[in-house]
């Protein structure tokens, strides 16, 4: 909502300055989405670490997947009826490899990875998406500036730092290289989906996503054999609570409110989650879980929120 613009001079009235723009007021329900896509969304990452304890990881992804898509779908039929999930097979096809690079490819391989590496570590490197996008542009032969590569430079250093305790062995360095392939896919997959024919209605192509990915992540997961000794009755009720939360709050809930944040509010202000998810991660993962706030990512994390902040206010401006 933007504030009304006060009534013009009369005719005879010389201006004295340059003309100033009403300030912009963002209105509440606003804030409240971007609270719970800041808060929900950084708080996956502290959900995952909990369900990985006791459950396969891509496994339990597939089921969170595809389970929160059947959701999303039944809901979307009941609000729109069934014509709401008719789409082109251009457009499934389209949906479905988005799905596989940002949910198998993307949180896939982070749910596999945070079965070594401390929650937090995780949402830090996944934070440098950004600058990933920015080079993927950049191939794709856009310009996007000085400042956007500024950003994707701090953003590369910070990644430099933050693998260091992979490489001193405080990690697994396995974990580490895996969220950062987990980042490149993602990336692949947000790029892809703006120049690709995907539904028109967001939140169907997220069903489709959501299913399509979730699929690809029980097959990878029946594949690697973590069926093979898999005992439910073994999955602890702290698992079985954090996979709840996941389905509800981090599929549904925030999804939900980051596509209507899109349809509402500016982007500039849209992507500052980029840059708070991981803070709220980090924080969580050290208070709840205990989680260790070492010097490399400390200063890796803040290196990276600097570098992801640079390139958010490039693309404000522009």
């Amino acid at each position: 909502m933007t504030s009304r613009a006060a009534d013009p001079a009369p005719a005879t009235t010389l201006p004295t300055g340059p003309t100033e723009k009403p300030a912009r007021r963002i209105p509440g329900p606003v804030w409240a989405a971007l609270a719970i896509v800041y808060v929900v969304w950084g708080s996956t990452y502290l959900g995952i670490r909990v369900v990985v304890e006791t459950m396969p990881p891509f496994l339990s992804a597939g089921g969170r997947f595809v389970l929160a898509g059947v959701l999303l779908a039944a809901l979307l039929v009941w609000r729109k009826g069934i014509g709401v999930l008719r789409i082109s097979r251009r457009e499934l096809a389209s949906a479905s490899l988005v799905g596989l690079l940002l949910l198998l490819g993307g949180n896939g391989l982070v749910v596999l990875a945070e079965t070594s590496i401390p929650s937090g570590l995780a949402a830090l490197l996944v934070a440098v998406v950004p600058a990933w996008v920015v080079l993927l542009r950049t191939a794709s032969g856009e310009r996007p500036g000085a400042a956007a590569y500024t950003g994707v430079l701090l953003g590369l250093a910070g990644l430099a730092v933050l693998t260091l305790p992979g490489l001193s062995g405080e990690v697994r360095i396995g974990g580490v290289v895996t969220v950062i392939a987990a980042s490149l896919l993602w990336s692949a997959g947000s790029f892809s989906a703006s120049r690709i024919p995907m539904p028109a209605n967001p939140f169907t192509a997220s069903a489709y996503e959501m299913v399509a990915g979730g699929l690809g992540c029980l097959l990878l997961g029946l594949l690697r054999g973590e069926h093979h000794g898999l005992d439910v009755a073994d999955v602890s009720l702290r698992s079985w609570t954090a996979f709840g939360y996941l389905v509800l709050f981090g599929s549904l809930l925030a999804f939900t409110a980051y596509a209507w944040l899109l349809q509402t509010a500016p982007l500039s202000l849209v992507a500052t989650y980029a840059y708070v998810n991981p803070v709220v991660a980090v924080a969580l993962g050290a208070l709840i879980l205990g989680e260790a706030v070492t010097w490399p990512i400390a200063l890796g994390g803040a290196v990276v929120v600097a570098g992801v902040s640079l390139i958010v206010s490039t693309e404000r401006r522009n």
